[in-house]
This record gives C-alpha cells, sequence and structure tokens, in this order.
C-alpha cells in the first residue's frame, strides 16, 4: 500500500491511497483539469480512479466532485448528511456510508469515524490492505476518544497541524473566524495535534505528514519542531504537504 497528496490546504485538498490496481481519492477539491494536472504527477489518470471518499462538504475538498461525478463513472462515497450539503445530483455512483461502519472497495479495507467540525456530518478514514494501515486525520477542531483509538498503532498519519495559536490570535482575522478556527469544531493548532501524538501508539509509525497548513497563520518549521518534540525524532523526518506540490509516494513496508 502507498500513499500520497495532491495538495492540502485551503486552496484544494486531494489524497490518493493505492492498492494494487485500487486507486481511492479522499477528497476532490480541485477542478478537473487540475485534478487531471496533479494526478498526471503521480503518474495517474482519472480512468485509474477507483472511487471518491467525501470526508465533509466545505469546498476546499468537494469543489471538483460535481464535474467529476457528471463526467466520469466514477463511485462518490460519502455520508448522508455531507451528500444533502453538496450541489451534486444525486447520481447512481452515490455510495452512502455510516460513520460507524467499516467496508471494502476492492482492495482496500475502508474504517471512516466522525470528527468534531463545522460540517453537516463529517468523518475521516482509516484504509488498510491486510498488513499495513493509514490513517487520516484534518478538519476537526478536537480529539475525542474514539479518534484515538481509530488512530492508535497506525503505520502512516496524515494530521492536520493547521495553526499557530499565537499567530491565529495576531492574525488580521476577524474575531468571528479566530474563534471558529480555534474552537472545537474548527481546526486543530500545532500544539493540540503534538499534545495528541504523545497520547497515542505511534510504536508501528512509518510515516508522519502534517496537513492543511494555513498559508496566514503557519509555517512549517514550527510544524516541524514542534511535532519532532512530540515524536522524538529529527525535523527533517517529519513531512508536509505542499498546497502546490502536493506530497509525492510514501510506500508502507
Amino acid at each position: 500500500m502507498r500513499f500520497a497528496s495532491l495538495g492540502s490546504g485551503s486552496k484544494g485538498n486531494a489524497t490518493v491511497v493505492q492498492q494494487g490496481n485500487t486507486n481511492l481519492l479522499v477528497d476532490c477539491g480541485f477542478s478537473l483539469r487540475e485534478l487531471q494536472r496533479r494526478l498526471g504527477r503521480l503518474g495517474l489518470e482519472l480512468d485509474d480512479l477507483t472511487a471518491v471518499l467525501l470526508t465533509h462538504e466545505h469546498s476546499d475538498h468537494v469543489s471538483g466532485v460535481g464535474t467529476l461525478v457528471r463526467k466520469h463513472s466514477v463511485p462518490v462515497y460519502a455520508t448522508r448528511g455531507t451528500w444533502q450539503k453538496l450541489d451534486v445530483e444525486q447520481a447512481p455512483q452515490a455510495q452512502f456510508i455510516n460513520c460507524h461502519e467499516d467496508f471494502s472497495i476492492d482492495d482496500l479495507e475502508v474504517k471512516p469515524f466522525p470528527v468534531p467540525h463545522d460540517a453537516k456530518e463529517p468523518c475521516q478514514f482509516v484504509f488498510g490492505d491486510g498488513e499495513h494501515s493509514l490513517g487520516i486525520l484534518t478538519d476537526t477542531g478536537s480529539i475525542t476518544p474514539h479518534i484515538t483509538n481509530m488512530l492508535s498503532g497506525c503505520n502512516a498519519l496524515i494530521l492536520e497541524c493547521n495553526h499557530d495559536v499565537a499567530m491565529l490570535e495576531e492574525s488580521a482575522y476577524p474575531r468571528s473566524l479566530k474563534q471558529r478556527v480555534g474552537g472545537s469544531l474548527g481546526h486543530l493548532s500545532n500544539d493540540q495535534s503534538a499534545h495528541f501524538m504523545r497520547h497515542m501508539d505511534c510504536s508501528a509509525l512509518q510515516h508522519f505528514v502534517a496537513a492543511h497548513l494555513s498559508e496566514k497563520n503557519n509555517q512549517p518549521q514550527l510544524v516541524r519542531a514542534a511535532m519532532a518534540e512530540a515524536l522524538c525524532c529529527k525535523p527533517q523526518w517529519i513531512d508536509i504537504i505542499d498546497q502546490q506540490d502536493g506530497l509525492e509516494w510514501r510506500a508502507l513496508d
């Protein structure tokens, strides 16, 4: 099993998880043309996609899914709450999921779980191939015991490190937006993510990837310092997904 990112941040999000001939796209926050271009950097085409899984309905995660559904025969998996918020016809490709029920898509096992975020019915995922597991956790304002249980022991983790608390507080954002981003239904700060990593089972972790960094309220060096201290590793071991360049393939051994 391996994974890569097409980009992560407020301008668009998408992750590819691959096992054998199965290619799952997690979120679709880019236009069809941009999605095709970014997939091409990974050696993939639109027709290689097995399915799309949506975490929630915010535009930076779903802006391209409508065109993808209309022009390509690819199933889209999402909670009913997410589908209700999408400006997309209820196409035959729609596959409704329950946040508490595991399922499989060809060669990959999928374990969804609910998260606290200001969306209708948001979820995140753990993917497995029978031997290895990849956890994804972004767009959550707080950590629940269930989240910790779902992600403990993963071989790879993509984790939100959205903002530095001091930078957010000193930013030009209006007070209401600062409270939303930093609130319990907003986004994880560097400190929250570091605290999370100190209190979960990281014994099998091969890859740690920081995601969804704010361009205005965070800096890669702050993320690397916080996470390296939490994981007792060198800062250069921490991967960070770039908004423009994404992240190249990372394989699980």
